[in-house]
């Protein structure tokens, strides 16, 4: 059953002299939100596949370097899809039910962000079978899969750009693109238009008819192969309108396909209901960094910078938003912390208890660390004995919690306290006849909070396996470790 549109949250702020409205501002008029039921269930864990695991060696690139080396931004080390095929079984454990690939269609460089050919694989990481035995494999344990959609540019090795460098004016392809003059020049500064004025990425006139015509079939190829949607890469670089087209290509081509877009500011343009049903939630990362790493903003400033991206968007696409704080843009979040792990664990637990789908970039589970691009894709650790297992533990231990409780996927949100001068924070997620109750100490001493205004009855921690009841409409829990959290779930009678 769909989340009806009528579905609202309560978003109340109880800090002493904050008052916030009761509902989000957003009011949809006469718009149909048509979120796929699955999607608010999903635990998200991104894949960078060059970097996750090497399965098959024959279909190494030249010059691959041995697993565990330093990244660079043109170096090879062989991962490929039969890799995750081999490691769906640790996904399965970690309680993963949804996998982001970044590009895995036919590109030059490691990171496949230039295409050269949206109709293959790339051959580094397999083939069209391979594709289709991971997708049967991951199905069969439940994980749905999207898949990167690079649509605003190519590369320039790309057979329509290839076309425009041999036979200039008189290629047929040649409005596919803006060129400015000729003979083309792949170099600083490109004399066509590209994207960031990268002369690897020529930019793709999208609305011309027969460019539309090409990514639609495209993305209808492989959506009906057997994609359960699509993450698009720097959407915002192309017109409303295509969207807007081509969003009912991808329904009518599976009517449960899932669509987000990487949009590091407010996405609300495009989380209408006619374009996408998610956005990558950047903002969630930035108010994490500054609360629990930075401490650069209060508790209340931190309550009010989330509330304010649910303000932004209709309740179906908050609680589907993918909530991450790392990716392969951005340095790995353990690094950003200092190494940290107080900061990592206490962010794991509102990460998986806030609303919206928790998003896990690889090997974030086990404490990998690195720095910007290109060293936060260093490859997957496989070797058990140098894992953070206390970490990888945790993150196991909140995904069970969260797949148990439907309250903490699909439920609404309510702010229970606010205390700045302590650094605690809680709020109560509720979804029919399941509530919870999450609390967090952010500070570095052990502390208890009294948590108002909720159901009588007996509550247990499922994180830290303690009972507590509520009387008089409140519940006292006791010692809160420094940097962490509780998670209270209401007992039926």
């Amino acid at each position: 059953m769909k989340l009806s549109v009528l579905l609202m949250f309560s978003f109340i702020m109880l800090s002493i002299g904050c008052t916030q409205p009761e509902y989000p501002k957003f009011t949809p008029d006469n718009v149909t939100f048509d979120v796929p039921d699955w999607a608010y269930d999903a635990v998200w864990y991104q894949i960078f596949p060059e970097r996750f695991a090497n399965g098959d060696p024959a279909n190494d690139p030249p010059g691959v370097e041995p697993w565990g080396g330093v990244p660079t931004y043109d170096n090879f080390f062989g991962g490929d899809l039969q890799g995750v095929i081999d490691h769906l079984w640790y996904l399965e454990e970690l309680g993963i039910n949804a996998i982001y690939f970044n590009p895995v269609f036919k590109s030059l460089p490691n990171h496949k962000y230039h295409t050269t050919d949206y109709y293959k694989i790339d051959p580094h990481f397999g083939d069209e079978e391979v594709f289709r035995t991971l997708l049967d494999e991951a199905h069969k344990r439940g994980i749905r899969i999207i898949v990167d959609g690079v649509f605003n540019h190519t590369g320039p090795d790309f057979w329509a750009f290839e076309d425009i460098i041999k036979n200039e004016e008189q290629s047929e392809y040649l409005h596919w693109y803006n060129v400015y003059d000729f003979p083309i020049r792949v170099e600083h500064p490109p004399n066509y238009e590209a994207w960031w004025g990268l002369p690897d990425l020529p930019k793709l006139m999208v609305m011309h008819p027969d460019v539309k015509e090409y990514l639609f079939d495209v993305t209808k190829y492989w959506t009906e192969f057997g994609l359960d949607g699509w993450r698009l890469d720097v959407p915002n670089e192309m017109p409303h309108e295509f969207w807007i087209e081509w969003r009912p290509i991808v329904r009518n081509a599976n009517p449960e396909a899932f669509i987000v877009g990487e949009l590091w500011e407010d996405a609300s343009p495009w989380l209408q209901g006619d374009q996408f049903d998610a956005t990558m939630n950047y903002r969630f990362r930035n108010a994490a960094i500054d609360y629990f790493i930075d401490g650069s903003i209060t508790t209340k400033e931190f309550n009010e910078r989330l509330y304010a991206v649910l303000e932004d968007y209709a309740p179906q696409v908050s609680l589907v938003n993918q909530n991450l704080v790392g990716s392969h843009d951005t340095e790995r979040y353990l690094t950003r912390a200092g190494n940290n792990l107080d900061a990592v664990k206490i962010t794991a637990i509102m990460k998986m208890t806030h609303v919206g789908a928790p998003m896990i970039y690889y090997g974030d589970e086990i404490g990998m660390e690195g720095d910007d691009d290109p060293d936060c894709r260093r490859t997957m650790i496989w070797e058990k004995e140098e894992w953070n297992h206390d970490l990888r533990n945790l993150f196991i231990n909140l995904i069970r919690i969260r797949h148990e409780n439907p309250a903490l996927r699909r439920g609404s949100f309510q702010t229970k306290l606010v205390d700045n001068r302590r650094n605690l924070f809680a709020f109560e997620r509720r979804y029919e006849d399941n509530v919870v109750l999450v609390a967090f100490n952010n500070r570095g001493n052990e502390q208890s909070v009294k948590i108002r205004d909720i159901d009588d009855g007996t509550y247990y921690d499922v994180l830290n396996d303690r009972e507590y009841h509520a009387t008089g409409g409140s519940v006292q829990i006791d010692n809160i470790a420094p940097y962490r959290g509780a998670i209270l779930v209401k007992q039926s009678m």
